[in-house]
This record gives structure tokens, sequence and C-alpha cells, in this order.
């Protein structure tokens, strides 16, 4: 299944969540079907989202949209988010 990660910075993670929680319908309609959230574990202030996704194109579209963008800048995204769209080519276990 296609995956979508996305990596970026917060000035607040008590005001960031809210807005992500809101956002939900409009993933749901890129096709966004569930995803796991992150942070690292050097700094709580970057936040790394892993989404499960239908369609690739959907997605794209998502990434791109000014709602998304209106959304980021309303939550507190303090930098250049980097996004990235994944197919997956095998799996493996160690």
């Amino acid at each position: 299944m296609p995956q979508l990660l996305v990596r970026h910075k917060i000035a607040d993670y008590a005001k960031w969540k809210p807005v992500f929680d809101g956002h939900a319908s409009m993933q749901k309609a890129a096709g966004i079907t569930s995803g796991r959230l992150f942070h690292s574990a050097d700094d709580a202030s970057e936040i790394v989202i892993l989404f499960e996704v239908q369609d690739i194109e959907r997605a794209r579209e998502f990434t791109q949209s000014e709602d998304l963008k209106k959304a980021m800048e309303q939550s507190g995204v303090v930098d250049m988010p980097d996004i990235y769209l994944l197919e997956e080519i095998s799996e493996f276990k160690v």
C-alpha cells in the first residue's frame, strides 16, 4: 500500500494537534486510510506522520492543496515540510 510521509517542525504540540485532528475529513477525502504519528527522539518539536493512502495522485493533490497549507499555518508549523509519496518495493525482517 502506498504511504505518505510528512516531516515538519511545530511551535507547540498543544496548538498543533487539535488542528491536525480537525483536518481528518480532508485526509479521508484524499484517500488516507490510517496513519501513525511520531516525534523525533531528539527534538519533540519535529513531527513525522506516516499515512497509508489508497491512491498516490489523490494524496499528491492533498499535499499541494491550499487547505493543507492554511492548516499548517494555523497549527504553527514553523518550517518547510518534507513530504514524500512512497511505493513499497519489498518487505523484510531483521
